[in-house]
């Protein structure tokens, strides 16, 4: 009876210590990155919110310990829904900062591919979109292309915060 009562007595003291350890740091070793991003928002304003996932996939490769040069990362956006409007060049002003974005993404090597389809239902031709995206025919198609060769969707979800970070903490 004496050792269940001194495995108790170790365990009740050991388990506060092993509480106030904390998390665990893990440094994954990451290799190549081949994504292609869905971008389908109801509001154009919601590719703001998107273009931070690019970035959360770019940076902490980008930075040490991974330090990958921007040619390991093949990224792809298909752009098909309210967001389209952001690429027409008549609504630069409006849209500046992300263009801004995503020209300095494009400038990095990311893709940004828009659905022919979404582009012909705003009314856009080719010549009113911006000169660094490519159109295909149909986002569909290139989503699932894409997927079929071997690469990684992600599909940012873009909420709308109903409460600050701070309330709920």
């Amino acid at each position: 009876m004496r050792i269940p009562s001194l495995l108790l007595m170790l365990a009740l003291l050991a388990g506060p210590a092993l509480a106030e350890k904390g998390a665990e740091w893990v440094q994954t070793p990451y290799d190549e990155q081949k994504v292609v991003f869905d971008f389908y928002f109801d509001h154009p304003e919601k590719i703001n919110s998107a273009l931070y996932w690019i970035r959360s996939l770019m940076n902490p490769l980008m930075e040490s310990p991974y330090e990958m040069a921007p040619e390991f990362l093949d990224l792809k956006v298909v752009v098909h829904g309210a967001e389209t409007v952001t690429l027409a060049k008549h609504n630069f002003a409006k849209y500046e900062d992300a263009v801004q974005r995503m020209r300095y993404y494009h400038s990095l090597g990311v893709e940004f591919i828009v659905c022919g389809l979404a582009m012909a239902d705003f009314g856009y031709r080719l010549e009113d979109l911006q000169d660094f995206v490519r159109v295909v025919p149909s986002a569909i198609t290139e989503l699932a292309h894409w997927q079929l060769q071997g690469y990684a969707l992600i599909t940012p979800q873009v909420l709308e915060r109903k409460f600050a970070i701070e309330d709920i903490r």
